[in-house]
């Protein structure tokens, strides 16, 4: 949902390009999650910090609430062919139950309504589904033996390779099972991981609790569109794409008891920001968060009141993309851009495998 701002004139997209050296961009891992660099950005005065992941407790205090994106990663490319013999590439969007799914597909031409895929025989024999139809961009896909006892979850499992972004320039191996994905990881849904999350260790975690920050946790299936490239000059007239969100009733209630209490709501990456402001914003309540369980379309851009959060865990993000729109609505663009050449001129790595900020906003949050 594109938030409408009071006389704002048109903001182009332009103004959120930076140049990236490729070199920058992480291919890999790090050996240990928490060996991420962290750079700490105060939205006020534009202040920089240099720190590892590891140090993100000197940044806390104790009442400070985290909330987490405990989406899972399903292994969701899958490779396979057509009853011609061409190639194909699927990417599941969202599965809708246990024998239809939604998806990208790659292909020399594209399939047909009623066209029968065979997919994931590079790691067996396969299965085969049938194309229903298109919803938008999306393919409507159905597995095609009613006797298969077993559903799209178990087959991704089985057949499926991790979606790895289209900037990681290699393909998926063994680690990536474990490395992209949250050591918190629950509720299966996501075709790309919360990256903000995968800084965090189990040990970080616990001293994290015994210093008295508390954790709570929504829900965000994080899709492919989220790397679906802004392609209006106007930013005003994006169409977001649409992502599940479940923002429970005890989250809900420790957000406003940390308010109470004067502690900080601090979301770990921009899915629990949309998920958090998307139940502040489009409830009966207006600007009070409620809980939520719905699709969120929420853009959020600069000139974007926040309502829920005061601080922020992200990765660095994208030129030109959404999410580097929503740190600079929360920091300030100028502050954004002299953070992003900071991190270019030290070396920091960029994107999903990269490192990560802690953001302090530029304004008070809605009260």
């Amino acid at each position: 949902m594109l938030l409408s701002l009071v006389e704002c004139p048109a903001m182009k997209l332009s103004e959120f390009n930076f140049a990236l050296p490729n070199e920058l961009i992480a291919q890999f891992p790090l050996k240990k999650r928490t060996d991420s660099r962290l750079l700490s950005l105060d939205g006020v005065s534009g202040d920089l910090g240099d720190y590892f992941f590891d140090q993100l407790p000197e940044l806390l205090k104790s009442g400070d609430l985290l909330v987490f994106n405990n989406t899972k990663v399903i292994p969701a490319r899958l490779f396979g062919q057509k009853t011609s013999g061409g190639k194909v590439e699927v990417l599941v969007e969202r599965v809708l139950n246990e024998r239809e799914f939604l998806a990208q597909i790659r292909a020399s031409k594209s399939p047909k309504k009623d066209s029968v895929l065979s997919l994931g025989m590079d790691k067996g024999e396969g299965f085969q589904v049938k194309i229903l139809g298109r919803q938008d961009d999306l393919f409507h896909l159905k597995l095609l033996s009613d006797t298969d006892q077993q559903g799209v979850f178990s087959l991704l499992e089985y057949f499926g390779h991790m979606p790895l972004p289209p900037y990681v320039e290699r393909a998926d191996d063994e680690a990536d099972l474990t490395r992209y994905q949250t050591v918190y990881a629950k509720e299966k849904g996501a075709v790309a991981a919360p990256t903000a999350g995968l800084h965090f260790d189990d040990d970080l975690l616990a001293r994290l609790i015994k210093m008295g920050v508390n954790t709570a946790w929504v829900t965000l299936h994080v899709g492919a569109g989220t790397f679906q490239p802004v392609r209006v000059d106007n930013i005003f007239e994006h169409k977001m794409h649409s992502e599940y969100v479940d923002v429970p009733l005890q989250t809900v209630k420790q957000v406003k008891q940390t308010h109470a209490q004067g502690g900080r709501v601090i979301a770990v990456g921009t899915t629990a920001m949309r998920s958090l402001e998307s139940a502040a914003t489009f409830g009966d309540q207006k600007d009070e968060i409620q809980e939520y369980h719905a699709d969120t379309d929420i853009f959020i851009y600069p000139g974007y009141q926040f309502k829920t959060v005061d601080a922020m865990v992200t990765n660095f993000h994208l030129p030109e993309s959404t999410l580097i729109m929503l740190i600079s609505a929360f920091a300030g663009l100028e502050h954004v851009k002299s953070a992003y050449q900071h991190a270019i001129d030290h070396k920091y790595r960029f994107f999903s495998y990269g490192d990560a900020m802690f953001i302090l906003p530029q304004r008070a949050r809605k009260i």
